[in-house]
């Protein structure tokens, strides 16, 4: 009894330390998660300062996809430790009000510049290159995009070939992650 006990706390409790924190607007918090402007050039350029790429990542409350990210993928220590060493993360709020400045300049709430940029499905990850032009909106600008939620090995893989600028070699993503992918299980 006393063993299934043990076994009982040490399940609800590792259960409870792998919950996402959950902010006031109903989105799941990360630490690495940047709280800015949201001016997408003043980001780019600080991001670059520190050596890191650019991600938006946009989500919206209630996702269950973004739930499973944010539980289940970033909660890895080998995924959450590459991102805070490699990335500059900012979150956007699908149905939000909090004013984003794009990089050509035009600003207005989250809502309505994820409406601008067409995305539908959340979480959306945009990655960027560390220049972009001043006449470009964020999703002409990216360098890859990850619609909705994948796995720790497809993350981790795209997170590296972004940070390593995969995107400007002749090894498209799918097959550099089919490649890694085999490294890793073998």
């Amino acid at each position: 009894m006393l063993r299934f006990l043990t076994l009982a706390f040490c399940a609800v409790f590792a259960a409870t330390t792998l919950a996402a924190e959950i902010g006031d607007d109903g989105l799941h918090k990360a630490s690495w998660m940047r709280d800015t402007f949201k001016d997408l050039s003043e980001d780019l350029e600080e991001a670059n300062a520190e050596g890191k790429r650019l991600m938006i990542i946009v989500e919206q409350r209630g996702c269950i996809y973004c739930k499973k990210m944010h539980e289940e993928v970033f909660s890895v220590p080998e995924v959450s430790d590459y991102i805070e060493e490699n990335f500059f993360v900012v979150q956007i709020n699908m149905f939000g009000d909090v004013e984003v400045t794009d990089f050509d300049g035009t600003t207005m709430a989250e809502k309505d510049m994820v409406k601008r940029w067409g995305a539908l499905f959340t979480p959306s990850i945009y990655f960027f290159p560390t220049e972009v032009a001043d006449d470009a909106m964020a999703t002409q600008a990216a360098a890859a995009n990850m619609p909705g939620a994948f796995g720790k090995w497809t993350t981790l893989n795209m997170l590296t070939w972004v940070f390593e600028e995969g995107y400007n070699s002749d090894e498209p993503f799918q097959k550099y992650h089919a490649r890694k992918f085999t490294e890793q299980k073998g």
